[in-house]
C-alpha cells in the first residue's frame, strides 16, 4: 500500500509532467490545471480549423473536377460554355436535350471529349417558343442537367 507522502510525491511529479507538457510557467496545482485546460481548449481550436481546411481543399478539388457552366446573354440567344478537367462521357447527349426541352436551337458547337469536356455553343431560341428565358434559366437547367448525368455515373 502506498504511503500518503509517496501519492504525494506522485501527484507533484504528474503536475510537474503536466506543467512541462503544456509550457505553463505556473507554480500552484490550480493554475497549473488551469494553463493545461486553456491548452487543451486550444488544441481543440487547431483540430477544428485543421479539419475546416481539409474540408475545404476536399472540396475545391471536388470542385474543379466537376463540370464549370457559364452562360452569357447575346443578341439573338445565349452562348453557353462547359469545362471540365475529366471526360464526362454521355454529357453532352444530355446538354443537348436540356437545350432542346428549354426550346433552344443549336445555332454553332464546338465540343472536346476526348481527356476532358468542353463545350461552346450558341444557343438560339425557337420563334415558337413564347416564353422569355434569361441566362440563369439557362445555367439552371444545365447545371441541374449536369447534377442528375454525375448523380446516374457514380
Amino acid at each position: 500500500m502506498f504511503s500518503g507522502e509517496h501519492k504525494r510525491e506522485t501527484f507533484h511529479d504528474k503536475l510537474q509532467l503536466l506543467r512541462s507538457i503544456t509550457n505553463s510557467h505556473a507554480m500552484t496545482e490550480t493554475s497549473i490545471v488551469v494553463d493545461a485546460s486553456n491548452y487543451i481548449k486550444d488544441l481543440k481550436q487547431k483540430v477544428e480549423l485543421l479539419n475546416q481546411e481539409i474540408a475545404t481543399v476536399q472540396s475545391s478539388s471536388n470542385h474543379n473536377l466537376w463540370p464549370q457552366v457559364s452562360v452569357e446573354t447575346l443578341e439573338k440567344g445565349f452562348l453557353v460554355n462547359v469545362d471540365s478537367r475529366k471526360c464526362c462521357p454521355g454529357l453532352l447527349v444530355s446538354i443537348l436535350e436540356t437545350f432542346e426541352q428549354l426550346g433552344l436551337d443549336v445555332i454553332d458547337a464546338r465540343v472536346s471529349c476526348a481527356d476532358s469536356f468542353h463545350l461552346q455553343a450558341f444557343g438560339g431560341e425557337n420563334d415558337e417558343d413564347e416564353d422569355n428565358i434569361d441566362a440563369q434559366m439557362v445555367k439552371l437547367a444545365i447545371s441541374n442537367t449536369i447534377k442528375n448525368w454525375s448523380e446516374s455515373n457514380e
